[in-house]
């Protein structure tokens, strides 16, 4: 049984900042590279950043470039997401994302919201 576990989510004034985790279980991490989504209601899924296996090679969307960083500790089985300098435009519900399982698996999300 693949399971993704997100934390981190909570309420941050614009301009601050924001630490998500993924616990993964059920699934070799290592073998695995990762992904950060994020969505707003009414709005696709966004892919937000991606990270290989030995979390050498990472990719963002251009929307976050610079702000947020992605990482892993292959040691605890865990997906990072360093969210800096947010804004409002960041407010969405954060998912990780396997593509280990029957069509890859989601964690269950963590809402961050953005707001003064």
């Amino acid at each position: 049984q693949v399971q993704l576990v997100e934390s981190g989510g909570g309420l941050v004034q614009p301009g601050g900042s924001l630490r998500l985790s993924c616990v993964a279980s059920g699934i070799t991490f290592s073998s695995y590279s990762m992904k950060w989504y994020r969505q707003v209601p009414g709005k696709e899924r966004e892919l937000v950043a991606t990270i290989d296996m030995a979390g050498v090679f990472t990719t963002y969307a251009n929307s976050v470039k610079g702000r947020f960083a992605i990482s892993r500790d292959n040691t605890k089985n865990t997906l990072y997401l360093q969210m800096n300098s947010l804004n409002v435009e960041d407010t969405a519900v954060y998912y990780c994302y396997t593509s280990a399982g029957r069509g890859g698996v989601w964690g269950q999300g963590t809402q961050v919201t953005v707001s003064s």
